[in-house]
This record gives C-alpha cells, structure tokens and sequence, in this order.
C-alpha cells in the first residue's frame, strides 16, 4: 500500500499526511487507533470472514488529515479482525 504501483495506487494518496514505506508501523497504528473503534458496515460474508467497511478521518504524521473508507475482515477460524485495504472517501 505504501510502496507505488500501476494499478490501485494508494502511495500517492497516503504520502499527502506523511505516510512513506519507512513509517508504515505508525499508519497501522493509526488505523487501529482512530478508525477501527468507529462504526463498521457489513458489507460481504465470505467463506474466510465477515467484511467491514468503516469510513473516518485519518490524521497522518504530519497533521494534514485523509477522508478514509477502510475494508477489515474478521476471519471465522482466528476471531481476528485484520485490516485488507483503504481508499479515499469521495
């Protein structure tokens, strides 16, 4: 996610608030911290886990703040919930 690529860039996107390849940690850490406690939306029961969506502000490294929408599953087998990707909120 941090590092470019051709398709579904999000490198760029998430650089604007200061997250780089070297800080990747932190922007986990935000992630749990500031998006994951607000309101999930099931959006998909798979075979592997339910699939959440919650939309929210992050606020990166250097204070700017990014509208999100965050996809998280929690799998069956674990209980675990683990973060899949993020996009921008339009």
């Amino acid at each position: 996610m941090l590092c470019w690529r051709p398709e579904s860039d999000k490198s760029k996107f998430l650089s604007y608030a200061g997250y780089q390849l070297d800080n990747w940690k932190q922007l986990l850490n935000d992630l749990k911290k500031h998006i994951l406690p607000l309101d999930a939306q099931l959006i998909e029961k798979t075979a592997y886990g339910d699939m959440y969506q919650i939309q929210g502000d992050l606020t990166g490294t250097n204070g700017k703040t990014l509208q999100v929408v965050t996809v998280w599953m929690t799998e069956y087998a674990s209980g675990k919930t683990k973060f899949i990707t993020l996009y921008p909120n339009k």
